[in-house]
Formats: structure tokens, sequence, C-alpha cells
């Protein structure tokens, strides 16, 4: 969850209806060459010598990694309530999610290509300043070793009053906050027609991106039964804020119905003086109607509906861009290969065209059916009607993938377009292998059935 960056103006103009909420979302409307890619991934940091998760403070913490970021490369530090919690330099941020995984959220990039850099130059940042403190981080879905009580906790205030409510709405929630990561990536949308084609597209498909990005395996030092045991987390931690969505494939979708969704989607906080108020249960709407017990008479800013949209966690999200969340945390190559795997089929027409060809005839039924078969048998997840499965889906869309990315022309430096960031994906689609069946052939045939080896083979 990306730390906001500035206080709440509480002098800011109040909303005083839900079209404004839905005009805020039309803002994100752009020509399609103002069209950006931005990337997120987070990472868990460990101590090489003991295996330890990195605590918060101390000598080898995550403060000091994030106190000799800002020191040797210039990010500027973000705080609250004393702490140091985040940075931020040239439009990107790292923050701290519960556990202190580690997040990068990337600025918005014209092409693959300067995502990838942007990803490589801060795990080398990264990389530079662990090595000095004897720490390490590991490129998972999910944590291999540590259990819920030996995770730490940051000192954020939101995540104490997230951790409180998940208790009463999910059996998972806890494990989605402290012991996951994911890569996602967040495209624009031309129009409302155009972000209602994408988010049914993106939607649809993101089962299939589950499985090829499946990489968590292990949970407490053994194997867990699933392949993304991170996406099987995210169908039991919040039933009104996660899931398939079946109102976007309705028609009469758009902005004004995706804010009619979140006006009663449960709130978690809001933030006022400095603080995190607890509002948890509570509906945006109560908030609209100055109905909060936290803040009676008040009602809410923009940036107030920001925050409320930055605590639903559907699998496709929209904001004023569109967030793709259905991936595992993985190695430099896949982080770089998620954008493109969506860029490629949503940044150009024939592709986002031929890729809803392939789903529109889908039920919800069918599509909530792959979002919960895909963690468990990842490729091997039957496809609707029994038309082949997730393998035969892969390779039909990284053919599309690779169509729009070619047909977009981005070059390197050197001379080469985007499609070469996909060649990973489409061993694995052709083997129907998930990075986790490697993973757990590993385990069985050369690491004797211990996870220990994967802190350094996983390790960036």
């Amino acid at each position: 969850m990306t730390t906001p960056t500035a206080d709440i103006d509480e002098n800011a103009p109040r909303i005083e209806n839900v079209q404004e909420l839905a005009e805020f979302l039309s803002k994100g409307e752009k020509p399609r060459d103002a069209w950006r890619i931005g990337t997120e991934h987070e990472k868990f940091g460990f101590l090489k010598e003991t295996l330890e998760p990195l605590p918060y403070d101390g000598e080898a913490s995550v403060h000091a990694v994030l106190k000799s970021l800002a020191t040797d490369y210039g990010w500027e530090p973000i705080e609250e309530g004393g702490y140091l919690i985040g940075l931020k330099r040239d439009g990107a941020s790292v923050s701290l999610e519960p556990g202190g995984q580690f997040e990068l959220s990337g600025a918005p990039l014209e092409h693959i290509h300067q995502t990838c850099n942007e990803v490589g130059q801060h795990l080398s940042e990264v990389k530079t300043i662990s090595d000095r403190l004897g720490v390490a981080f590991l490129g998972l879905g999910f944590s291999p070793l540590w259990s819920l009580q030996e995770t730490p906790i940051m000192p954020k205030g939101r995540y104490k009053i997230m951790r409180d409510y998940m208790q009463k709405v999910g059996r998972l929630g806890h494990q989605m906050m402290f012991r996951s990561c994911t890569v996602q990536t967040n495209l624009d949308f031309s129009s409302e027609a155009d972000m209602v084609k994408k988010y049914r597209v993106s939607l649809a498909l993101q089962p299939l991106a589950t499985a090829l990005f499946a990489n968590s395996p292990f949970a407490e030092g053994r194997t867990n039964g699933f392949l993304s045991y991170r996406g099987h987390v995210w169908t039991d931690t919040d039933p009104d804020r996660t899931g398939m969505l079946p109102f976007v494939f309705e028609d009469g979708f758009g902005f004004e119905r995706y804010v009619d969704y979140a006006l009663d989607v449960p709130m978690y906080f809001i933030r006022r003086d400095g603080t995190y108020l607890n509002c948890a249960g509570m509906s945006f709407r109560d908030f609209m109607d100055g109905k909060l017990p936290a803040r009676p008479g008040d009602r809410p800013t923009i940036d107030d509906f920001m925050d409320h949209l930055s605590t639903i966690f559907p699998e496709v999200r929209l904001k004023t861009f569109l967030e793709m969340r259905g991936a595992d945390s993985g190695p430099w190559d896949r982080l770089c290969a998620l954008p493109a795997f969506w860029v490629g089929i949503l940044y150009d027409d024939h592709a986002l065209d031929g890729a809803w060809d392939l789903v529109k005839h889908w039920t919800a039924e069918q599509r909530e059916m792959m979002r919960r078969t895909a963690p468990v048998l990842g490729l091997k997840t039957p496809l609707p009607n029994g038309k082949g499965t997730l393998q035969t889906l892969a390779q039909e869309v990284l053919k599309i993938s690779r169509y729009g990315l070619k047909a977009r022309g981005r070059l390197s430096s050197s001379g080469d377009d985007e499609t070469g960031f996909l060649s990973e994906l489409d061993q694995i689609a052709e083997s129907g292998m998930t990075p986790a069946e490697r993973l757990l052939n590993r385990y069985r045939e050369n690491w004797n059935g211990d996870v220990r080896p994967a802190f350094d083979e996983c390790a960036f």
C-alpha cells in the first residue's frame, strides 16, 4: 500500500455529491501519447546470518536501509509519528508494508525499457546497502520460513487499524498483510469506454497472471499445498473489498457504478491532524453524510476518497488508472515481465479486441472458479466449457501481448523492442510449469526438503 507523501489538507473543499467522485475518476482519462506505465513490487528483507526477518530498528534493520537510501542516493524521507516509514524521489516512492516488506512504487514511465531500468537501479541501490549491513531481500510471493508471530510489525498507524478489523472479516487477512508480496502494474485509459473494456479484459485474465507468476509454494518451512499461496490468501481476506467484481461486466458499468461500489466498502480510517482515526466498518457513504463517530459533522475531501480507494483490494483496482493486482512477486526478470504482459494486451486496440474475444463469453461463476483454482493448479486450471487449460490460454494471450508490444514499437537504446521481456513467460507457458513448480522440484531434489536454500537462490 503506497505511503501518502503529504498530510490531508483540512481546508480543502469538501465533496458535495457523488457525481464529484465519478468526475474525479474521469480525470484519469489521457490521450494515447500520454499513457504511462507504473510498476510496483514488494520483497522480504532478512538477516543473512540467521535468516530472521528484518526488524524495524537496529544496526541491520528496515530503518537502517531506508536511512542509507536517503543518505547515499538522494531519496527524500517520509516520516510518521517520528518514524521513518518511506522515501520519495523523482515520482517514485519506497514504502513499508505491514510486516516490513519493502515496496517500490515506480514513477509513471513511457515504456518497459525505462521500467526495467528503474527496477534494476532500485535493486542495485538496495543490494549495495544490504551487503554492507549483512542483510538481503527475497523475491517470493509469500514468506517461506517465518511464522506470523515471528514477523515484525511496522510502526504505521493505518496498520494497527487494519490488523484489528481484519480479524473480524476473514481468516487470512493477517497472512496477506504480513507475509505476502506482489508485483503489480498500473496503466492508463483514454475514456470511460476504454476504461470499461480494459477493466473487463484485465479482470477476466487475472487468474492467468496468478498462474504465470505463481511463486509462493512455501510457508513456515514447508510446502503449503498451493502454487500461489498469496493468491489463495486473497480469497479469504475480506469479501467486502476483494474479488472479481461481477458488476464490472454488467451493462451500464462505468465510473459512477464503481463509485457506488466504493461508497459501501467499509472504511478503515481517515487522516486528521497527522493521525489515523479508526473508522473501521463505517462506509464512505456515512462519511459523505457527516456521520462518522470519529469526526461528527466532518465530510470528506478528494484526498480522503483517494485514501479510501487505496484500501479496496479487488483483483483489478480503479483509481485514476487501473491496477493489475493478481501476480506474486519474483525475480528481476519477472518484475519486468508483468508490465510487458499487460501493456502488450491493453495498450494496443487490436490486441485488446483479441483478448476480449477470448474472455467475453465467460460467466461470473466461471471467472470466480478460475480465480480460486489457479492458486492450486496453476496453468493446469481448466478453462470454461472444457476448452483447454490456462496453459492453452497463456499461449494465445502471450501471442496477443507480443503483437501489441511489436505494434507499439518502443525501442531501447540498442534497438530492441519490448517483446524480449516476455521471454520467460513464453517458456513458462510452453512448459506448463509455473515458477512455483520449479521451486518445488528444487525443494524435493536439490534442497533435501529444506526451504532455507531459497534465501540464497531467490534473493536479489
